[in-house]
């Protein structure tokens, strides 16, 4: 059985269910919940068509135009990717973290989360999506194999040895080759194209950050409070408050 919990918001209310697949988000989201780590915290971060963000504990009566978004509670959690069964479809519920520079793990932060809206995609930009991101394998690859012959790379540079960069170029390019076919190639499930060109989403978010729950009740609300007036850094204006948050037995 899956657990719920109500976010009470000066807004209105949101039912979401945490799924039992991510079970440290979960556990983790249930234990602040009781800590009582969210009340009065804010939406700090509000990107129309994006996300609506929220969990920093430094929000709590935070002055007009503070920069917010960097609170914690001292830890991170590993990243649970459990894809392509979950996914950013509007209404998931998703771990922030740090950047791939400094977080090479993925690991989410230990309390800030959002809750998706996105928008609706057609099959044909999800088909683009597709290609792209099988064409990122061969980069990657390539890019694996430069790093590998870097001290060549500066030889034939310093040699001004343009045809043997070039003849490495392509000997380098037909490996990246034969490496990214070892992998399957990437495709969008028939749940995602029907989740992402029909309730919308964010795609490109899948596989880097952790999602755990989705929105059962109350995306109204979530649509609502994404449509808020924000400043320059992506907070609302009026403060958008988390009143209380509560298990639903």
């Amino acid at each position: 059985m899956e657990q719920k919990i109500k976010i009470e918001t000066t807004l209105g209310d949101v039912v979401i269910k945490l799924y039992n697949e991510t079970p440290l988000h979960r556990d983790n989201f249930l234990k602040l919940i009781k800590d009582k780590t969210y009340e009065g915290t804010l939406f700090h971060r509000v990107i129309q068509d994006f996300m609506i963000q929220a969990g920093d504990p430094d929000s709590k009566d935070a002055p007009k135009g503070k920069m917010l978004g960097v609170g914690d509670v001292g830890y991170t959690i590993p990243a649970e990717f459990v894809y392509p069964q979950l996914f950013h479809k509007k209404g998931a519920l998703s771990a922030a973290r740090q950047g791939d520079q400094v977080n090479p793990k993925k690991e989410s932060s230990g309390c800030q989360f959002y809750i998706v809206t996105g928008t609706v995609f057609t099959e044909d930009s999800l088909l683009e999506m597709e290609q792209q991101k099988n064409e990122m394998k061969i980069n990657k690859a390539f890019e694996k194999l430069a790093k590998a012959h870097m001290k060549e790379i500066y030889k034939l540079r310093k040699a001004q040895d343009e045809e043997g960069l070039f003849d490495l170029q392509e000997k380098l390019v037909e490996e990246a080759e034969i490496e990214a076919a070892k992998e399957p190639d990437f495709q969008f499930t028939p749940e995602q194209i029907e989740a992402y060109t029909t309730v919308g989403g964010t795609p490109h978010l899948d596989e880097d950050y952790t999602v755990f729950g989705e929105v059962l009740e109350g995306l109204d609300v979530v649509d609502k409070i994404q449509r808020a007036s924000t400043d320059r850094n992506d907070r609302p204006n009026e403060d958008i408050k988390i009143l209380k948050m509560s298990i639903i037995d």
